[in-house]
């Protein structure tokens, strides 16, 4: 996230803005306590990263990663499963955005040329 973009996020609390950003190690919103990435917090990483879908998915892989770590030794009970966890991380910027930048092509259209 940009400077200007994290200024203008949170409101200010003891003169800094509060982001949407994890609290490490419970993986909690610092703003809204709701898991993260929120709903704010995905908006503010498309907004972003729109330029660059691939560097999204790269920096979202590496908080699953410290989140499954993080969230295991904290309660190995309590984690949630592979899906659920991948799902929270790299399955929604896949379902709302055109992520791969990629059209799909028919084999009809293939043929065609």
């Amino acid at each position: 996230m940009t400077g200007e973009q994290r200024r203008t996020l949170g409101r200010p609390i003891a003169g800094k803005p509060v982001e949407h950003l994890p609290l490490r190690p419970l993986w909690l919103c610092r703003r809204c306590g709701q898991p993260w990435p929120c709903g704010a917090a995905k908006l503010a990483l498309l907004a972003e990263y729109q330029d660059n879908r691939v560097s999204l998915f790269l920096y979202l892989a590496g908080c699953l990663h410290d989140a499954i770590d993080d969230l295991h030794r904290l309660n190995p009970a309590e984690t949630g499963t592979a899906a659920g966890m991948f799902d929270r991380f790299l399955g929604w910027p896949a379902r709302h955005t055109n992520s791969y930048g990629m059209t799909t092509t028919s084999a009809i259209e293939i043929e065609e040329t």
